[in-house]
This record gives structure tokens, C-alpha cells and sequence, in this order.
């Protein structure tokens, strides 16, 4: 289980135009690495609203916005189209990252078990470290407290 302090893992995967991001490519600066489960879905949605509503703020902060799911980049080229999502969107088909990050847990779905995504945020400081964990985040709310915890710890 990961914890704050810990060194954040690394990864390299996909953006929506398949340009390869990695996490060192952002070593300088902080980080909001965000899970969530499915791209267009409505809590997934309003996730991604909120955080494109509060972009320029994390510019201000100059905090990278890094959003994560097991979406195809075709998925995630058309959510970012919808909505009009100017933060990256990566895609993580093999769960690596997902698993690094412990963020895959057991559900049921029509009373089968699944493998579902938890709705999990890390703010990732300068040196690569996670600074702070939101675990099972209310979506509406995600950017807002990330934001408010910013200000706080300036």
C-alpha cells in the first residue's frame, strides 16, 4: 500500500494523441495523478468537468494535471473532445499503472466479480514523493479539495 512520503511510482504509458508520458517527464514539478474508472460515464464526467473548470488554478500552482484509466487512447481522444479537457489523459489498458498505484480493487457487477477501479487521487511534490493521498474521492469535489489543499500548503 502506498503511503505519503513514499517514492511515487513510475510509469509510461499513452496519451489521447499516443505520444508516450512518463512521470519523470514531470521531475520539477508537482503532480495531481487522478484514477479514475470509465471515460463517459456521468461520476467520471464531472470528475474531469471539475478538474477542466479548476485548470487554470493548478497552472497558477503550476501543478501538472494527469488523469488515469484503463480506457483506450481512442476512449480517451473522444472524452477529451466532448468535454473540452485541456489536462492529460492517459491510458492504461494493462492496469500497470492501476496496480502500481493499488488503486484495482474487487467489485461485483450483476453479482460477478469484477476488477473496478477506486476513484483515487496523489499530489506527487518535485522530488517524486507523494505528498498527499484522497482515496474514494467524491468526483464533484476532487479538484476543489486538491485546490484547497494547495493554498493551505503553500
Amino acid at each position: 500500500m502506498l503511503e505519503i512520503g513514499m517514492k511515487a511510482p513510475g510509469f509510461s504509458l499513452l496519451d489521447k494523441d499516443s505520444n508516450i508520458v512518463s512521470l519523470r517527464d514531470f521531475a520539477g514539478q508537482k503532480v495531481v495523478l487522478y484514477f479514475y474508472p470509465k471515460d463517459h460515464t456521468s461520476g467520471c464526467t464531472l470528475q474531469a468537468q471539475s478538474f477542466r473548470d479548476a485548470y487554470q488554478q493548478f497552472k497558477q500552482h503550476d501543478v501538472v494535471v494527469i488523469g488515469v484509466s484503463k480506457d483506450s487512447v481512442k476512449s480517451h481522444q473522444k472524452f477529451c473532445k466532448d468535454h473540452d479537457l485541456p489536462f492529460i489523459l492517459l491510458s492504461d489498458e494493462e492496469r500497470k499503472a492501476l496496480y502500481a498505484y493499488d488503486v484495482v480493487v474487487e467489485g461485483k457487477m450483476y453479482g460477478k466479480p469484477v476488477l473496478k477501479t477506486a476513484r483515487t487521487t496523489f499530489l506527487i511534490d518535485e522530488a517524486g514523493l507523494i505528498e498527499y493521498i484522497w482515496p474514494l474521492v467524491d468526483p464533484a469535489q476532487n479538484a476543489n479539495d486538491i485546490l484547497a489543499y494547495l493554498k493551505a500548503h503553500r
